[in-house]
């Protein structure tokens, strides 16, 4: 099936799918039309200044506040109560597998976006909304095939998708998303994430996920770029209306996550039964295949933050809680210049992952579906056989990272690392050191 969708970052939309189911010229009247109740969901403060308030108005065919009462999720909650560990260790990663324990599920390895997210790394604390936490995502079923949907309390989703399209329905309606797009669903957005058709082939369906606690994303700022590059706002693409209207014989499970805590309540009704909105609190996804990159065409290696899709702004000026970036492929063109990422330590954490190809700094080691975390401070750089090559490397334009796509989510906060992660099970490369233990002393004290 194709979908619909409005264009633009930051707008206030509406949608309809039945003719009239809008209220005109007021948002609360006595009685909605088509005999619907009406519900705010509220991203920010009543008090924020009109430039950064985001709210949306729903009008369902039952509120949302319909439910039984919420109680623990112990199937998931053992997975996320798991030990977190400090560590300066430069840390690497292999594709990342599900965890698979049919005598604990009970459901011969079947799992569905939710019981397959695993928390990797997090700093900060969601009851306080300050900081971030970084899942790896592992699933073989569709979530509405168990009639799950899930929401988060604590911050924004957004979510990378490697191995695998996903069909995410939302209150708003729906979208596909595929590997080389990106899709947020924001706090307290009800969603449920499907496989594509047509993609039911693959053993599992594997992504990257960051939430941010601490306010929203938006584009960063473009200064003396100008106008006009990176994500373009046009690019980005939001649902149009689209409801369920299930209420006989159903159970939907609704799974929440508060504070780093699941719980689960059940309904008899669709949580998607939204049959007009409008907004501008809503979610979005963008092709990262349209990026418009921005790089020199003279000398030296600018820095990454020119690659930036998405921002969530720290309050401390110039400084950020996550910022999404992206390496895609490009012409670079700089003379007499290392052209791969140099060595560095950073005041910021650096999260990168693969979604395809092969990462323009590291000869081998790094794969699609695999991560590495460099810690604030902890030098890193290209490995070895990078170093050797691009240092020979014939100054001409060439086309860097053809056939690549790699990410990374940076932040300004120190990363904890999940126990699982640090084991054997989690893929840790536990020589990711000799990455660069044979690098060549070439000083020379001579002219």
């Amino acid at each position: 099936m194709v979908y619909k969708y409005m264009t633009g970052f930051g707008n206030h939309f509406e949608s309809e799918s039945i003719k009239g189911a809008l209220p005109v010229g007021q948002n609360t009247p006595k009685k909605a039309p088509h005999g619907l109740y009406t519900e705010q969901l509220s991203g920010t403060a009543f008090t924020v200044p009109r430039a950064g308030n985001a709210r949306s108005w729903l009008y369902r065919i039952r509120p949302s506040v319909i439910h039984k009462p919420f109680v623990k999720y112990h199937e998931k909650q053992e997975e996320e109560d798991m030990k977190m560990h400090v560590t300066p260790a430069q840390l690497r990663w292999a594709p990342f597998e599900p965890k698979v324990d049919e005598k604990e599920k009970g459901k011969s390895g079947r799992v569905d976006f939710v019981d397959g997210m695993r928390k990797l790394c997090e700093s900060g604390h969601p009851e306080l909304r300050e900081g971030l936490a970084i899942y790896i995502y592992n699933f073989n079923q569709g979530m509405s095939e168990g009639k799950r949907s899930f929401f988060s309390s604590d911050g924004d989703f957004l979510i990378v998708p490697q191995e695998g399209g996903l069909l995410i329905q939302t209150e708003f309606g729906n979208m596909e998303v595929r590997p080389l797009e990106i899709a947020v669903i924001q706090c307290g957005m009800k969603f449920t994430v499907n496989k594509i058709d047509g993609e039911s082939n693959l053993e599992y369906f594997r992504g990257y996920i960051l939430e941010v606690y601490s306010g929203h994303f938006s584009l960063p700022d473009l200064g003396p770029i100008g106008a006009n590059g990176l994500a373009n706002p046009r690019d980005f693409l939001v649902p149009v209306a689209r409801y369920e209207k299930i209420d006989t014989g159903v159970e939907y499970q609704i799974i929440n996550k508060m504070q780093g805590q699941y719980f689960k309540a059940t309904q008899a009704h669709s949580p998607y039964d939204v049959v007009a909105w409008h907004g501008n609190y809503v979610p979005y996804k963008y092709d990262l295949t349209k990026f418009c990159v921005v790089n020199s065409v003279s000398y030296d290696h600018l820095d990454p933050s020119i690659f930036t899709v998405l921002t969530c702004k720290s309050t401390r000026p110039g400084t950020a809680v996550a910022d999404f970036v992206i390496f895609p492929p490009r012409f670079a063109v700089q003379q007499n210049t290392f052209r791969p990422p140099y060595f560095h330590r950073n005041v910021m954490t650096e999260f990168i992952g693969l979604i395809s190809g092969h990462y323009e700094a590291k000869k081998e080691g790094f794969m699609p579906g695999g991560a590495s975390l460099h810690s604030m401070a902890i030098p890193h750089g290209p490995d070895t056989a990078t170093v050797k090559r691009e240092s020979c490397r014939v100054d001409e334009p060439e086309r860097v990272a053809e056939g690549t796509m790699s990410f990374m989510f940076e932040s300004m906060f120190q990363m904890k690392v999940a126990d699982w992660a640090l084991n054997k099970d989690g893929k840790v490369d536990e020589n990711y050191y000799k990455a660069w233990e044979d690098m060549p002393v070439t000083f020379t004290e001579s002219e």
